[in-house]
């Protein structure tokens, strides 16, 4: 980091040591005494409590630190000051001397920690950092998620500063081609002069006419200027989009480069990477590795395609745009439309699901493979895709969006090979939600094949030219906690590689751009002409039937009580036996409401086995404090429509959503819960955290102290009991967070938006990215290739 960070870290420390030498050396006995291993902030802040320390930077320090460990004599810590900026600091815990250390240094430390002996060979170091040092990044904070606002001033410095530079622009504007018919300018104009006379002219004779004259009726003569079609569809925006340009060419400025780039056409054809899982549009949520990133496409795309036909019909053009999702194709599709090749997209016009199955050379694997399991196929699935996608599109695409890890790895290939702009987004990064699953990936990599994972998690995010997420937290974390970008800046997988410098969370490639739920499911409960009562009388079979079978266990004895609801996979981070167990084990909170759980399969027996392990669980729950009568199990439910509706009779209840998840991106059920009206509970664990305000919108609560968010939803009922009005008004906040930014029109106009200006960029900075293209290449063959092939494949 920044040299004045360190000296001003290392200097505050060694004057505190200096005035509180005695209770500083006392604490960092305490911290030796717990021996070689990895602690975490919460095991810090315990040692803090127990010495009571005075309010000094030394303590500062240690409330910053994310990790530290021991290596006699020494105390070694990660000092996080903000989001994204890290110290790293060792202390010698018999003379007190303070020492800074490089993020290599730190890391070789941390490797002798982990593998119990520095035997002194040559570690691969992987560092990105030469590749993208020459690129400016800001530095403030709350500049992290808004990289599309530096870069339009950067690209307007960079582009504009002389007349030479504006070659660039031009040269950009010339390739502008759809199916192989020019766009916005033709062979007429070959130079900056020519430009400028052609939009002069174009503007002088298009003010002679009507506003709202069609682009038929002056086609022949704008193209005797050298301009053709994409400018706009009437003459007053045809006008508008020119003197935009003549404005870049005579006095430019980041906010004419913003809207030039929105109204010109640049995306046509989008294709969408989601390999994992059973991707299909009816009957699989609730299957493995299937939930709420195969809804954020569905609801995704269909607004996507909205906005790329509102955006070419303001170009003027008559251009059908294609979006194709491609997924995996899995002959044994349990009853579901997955072994499909081709599927329409419900609520599109021109959007298709496409299907291309995992092949080996001994013929097609038919069964599901685990999302962490997917490696040794990728590279052949990525080449297929590339025939199916260029001969369905009858062309390349425009704009390859990648999700969660293999989708961005399939992304990053294609992108590659076809040169078009990439999009990544991670949906969640894995190493985050596994505790050292990094240092100590020997341990994790037979079941989870991390050391794959993570390499390519750095090599699409490194290869990417824009990454969105839903939330800041997801790049940068908060002021305690660490994003999920954030923890691949520096980091170790030791006898593997030592990641040095992976990515910076202040790079501009970052953009937040949150989603949202899809109105046409999820609506008010309130809307009573729009609810869909036809689907009463199964949900209260769902929800009250006194029958116990596969599909639902236990019984409510008590129909009047508000219910707490939660809805997700069964899986260890979504935390849903954590919720079962705070509420069995608080006699108050059962007195108060119902307990209703949907989550797992019962119907089938699973192959997922964390799924195993959690559905254990819950039977020994159950069991153990006598559910049944206050708790409801309800096998996942994989009707969409009638989830809406499901919600909104939750919200009948006066009851509430609760998501406990120990982590969670960004939360797509809170925000469907919120948009139907229900008083919302979710984890303060990434992205939830941005969508609800406490106390008005909704109610941040803590994953890991099951006691307190019991507490905190007894005093929810408690007020909702004397005062039915406070379940209203948490109601209606929520309603109104949803509506002021979690939208999918706010979110199809940005991405589309992102997609032009970072196509933009990549065309303009071809030559700087020369180097890196040729690391990653090199990382990928050398590194990737030969982990992904050491992932055993599956037994047919």
């Amino acid at each position: 980091m920044a040299e004045s960070y360190d000296d001003c870290l290392r200097v505050q420390l060694n004057g505190a040591i200096s005035a509180y030498r005695d209770e500083i050396s006392e604490f960092l006995s305490r911290v030796e005494a717990q021996g070689k291993v990895l602690l975490k902030p919460q095991h810090l802040l315990s040692d803090l409590e127990a010495n009571k320390l005075h309010d000094h930077a030394f303590k500062e320090a240690i409330q910053c630190a994310q990790e530290a460990f021991v290596l006699t004599p020494w105390v070694v810590l990660a000092v996080r000051l903000r989001p994204g900026i890290w110290e790293h600091i060792r202390i010698n815990g018999k003379s007190l001397v303070v020492e800074e250390l490089s993020a290599p240094e730190y890391l070789q430390f941390k490797e002798v920690l982990v593998d119990g002996v520095d035997n002194g060979k040559i570690v691969l170091e992987v560092d990105f950092e030469p590749y993208t040092s020459s690129f400016p990044k800001p530095t403030l904070t709350s500049s992290i998620g808004n990289g599309v606002d530096f870069l339009y001033k950067h690209l307007s410095a960079k582009l504009f500063h002389d007349r030479e530079s504006l070659i660039l622009l031009l040269d950009f504007l010339r390739t502008r081609q759809y199916n192989g018919k020019k766009l916005l300018l033709n062979d007429n104009i070959s130079s900056l002069g020519a430009l400028e006379v052609g939009l002069r002219k174009a503007v002088e004779y298009l003010s002679l006419l009507p506003e709202d004259a069609l682009y038929d009726e002056f086609e022949v003569k704008l193209q005797q200027v050298g301009l053709e079609r994409g400018w706009g569809d009437t003459a007053a925006r045809v006008s508008e989009t020119i003197s935009l340009l003549l404005e870049l060419l005579e006095g430019p400025d980041s906010s004419s480069l913003e809207k030039f780039l929105a109204r010109i056409p640049l995306v046509f054809n989008v294709v969408i990477l989601s390999p994992h899982g059973y991707f299909a549009q009816d009957n699989v949520l609730g299957y493995p590795d299937t939930g709420g990133q195969v809804v954020y496409i569905l609801d995704q795309v269909p607004a996507l395609e909205r906005e790329m036909l509102k955006r070419l019909k303001e170009q003027g053009l008559d251009i059908t745009p294609r979006i194709l999702i491609v997924t995996r194709l899995l002959p044994d599709a349990v009853g579901t439309t997955c072994g499909q090749h081709l599927e329409k997209v419900y609520g599109a016009e021109y959007s298709h699901i496409i299907r291309v199955p995992f092949r080996t050379e001994k013929g097609i694997v038919r069964k599901w493979i685990s999302r962490f399991e997917v490696w040794p196929y990728m590279e052949t699935f990525t080449e297929d895709v590339a025939k199916e996608i260029t001969e369905e599109l009858k062309g390349k695409p425009d704009l390859i969006i990648g999700n969660y890890s293999e989708g961005n790895l399939a992304a990053s290939l294609l992108a590659n090979k076809l040169g078009a702009t990439q999009c990544t987004i991670a949906h969640a990064l894995e190493k985050t939600k596994y505790p050292d699953s990094d240092a100590y990936w020997k341990k994790f990599d037979q079941k989870y094949h991390f050391s794959s994972q993570f390499t390519a998690d750095l090599y699409a995010m490194n290869h990417t030219d824009f990454i969105i997420t839903s939330t800041f937290q997801e790049i940068a974390g908060s002021k305690n906690t660490v994003g999920q970008y954030e923890s691949h800046m520096a980091f170790t997988m030791p006898g593997l590689h030592r990641v040095v410098y992976g990515i910076d969370v202040f790079d501009p490639k970052f953009n937040i751009v949150a989603p949202g739920a899809d109105t046409n499911l999820y609506f008010p409960y309130t809307e009573k002409e729009k609810r869909l009562t036809s689907f009463h009388p199964e949900i209260d079979e769902l929800l009250f039937s006194q029958v116990e079978n596969e599909e639902h266990l236990c019984v409510l004895k008590d129909k009047k009580k508000p219910i707490i609801f939660t809805m997700a996979r069964l899986d260890r981070v979504k935390n849903l036996t954590g919720l079962v167990e705070l509420y069995a084990k608080n006699p108050k909170l059962r007195e108060l409401a119902n307990l209703v759980v949907v989550g797992g399969d019962r119907r089938k027996e699973s192959k997922d086995l964390e799924e195993q392990a959690e559905m254990k669980k819950m039977y020994q729950l159950i069991d153990t404090y006598q559910l049944n009568g206050q708790f409801r199990w309800i096998s996942s439910q994989m009707n969409r429509v009638r989830n809406g509706e499901l919600y909104r009779c939750i919200a009948d209840t006066k009851g509430a959503f609760v998501q406990p998840a120990f982590y969670e991106a960004f939360g797509l059920t809170v925000v469907e819960a919120m948009t139907c009206g229900l008083p919302t509970f979710a984890t303060l664990n990434g992205g939830p955290a941005e969508i609800i305000i406490h106390g008005k919108s909704g109610f941040h609560i803590d994953p890991y102290n099951g006691e307190q968010v019991a507490d905190t939803l007894v005093n929810f009922f408690d007020k909702c009991k004397n005062d039915p009005s406070h379940w209203d008004t948490i109601s209606s906040g929520g309603l109104k967070r949803i509506q002021e930014k979690f939208t999918w029109q706010i979110y199809s106009h940005r991405l589309l938006t992102l997609a032009g200006v970072y196509g933009f960029s990549k065309h303009v900075s071809k030559l700087d990215r020369e180097g890196l293209r040729r690391y990653l290449e090199m990382f990928h063959s050398l590194q990737f290739r030969k982990l992904a092939e050491a992932v055993p494949k599956a037994v047919e």
